[in-house]
């Protein structure tokens, strides 16, 4: 994970927590839809790990958002 993007990685992060609560899914209800860790879920909201793009597919999948909506920071 680049450094030099962490305010980028944060917004994503509270984008994608944004969005499952909107859902109404728990951090470990969308992990476990995804087949990840819940500690990895919380890592990609807390913008201290990166997620690959077939992960963030995965998520706008799961959400039922677009890859645009879920990269439209506010």
């Amino acid at each position: 994970m680049d450094f030099n993007y962490s305010d980028k990685y944060r917004k994503l992060g509270q984008n994608i927590a944004y969005y499952r609560k909107d859902r109404c899914y728990t951090q470990l209800e969308l992990a476990e839809l995804l087949d990840i860790d819940r500690s990895h879920m919380s890592a990609i909201e807390l913008a201290t790990r990166g997620a690959s793009l077939d992960l963030i597919f995965r998520i706008c999948d799961k959400l039922g958002v677009s890859e645009k909506e879920l990269f439209d920071f506010r």
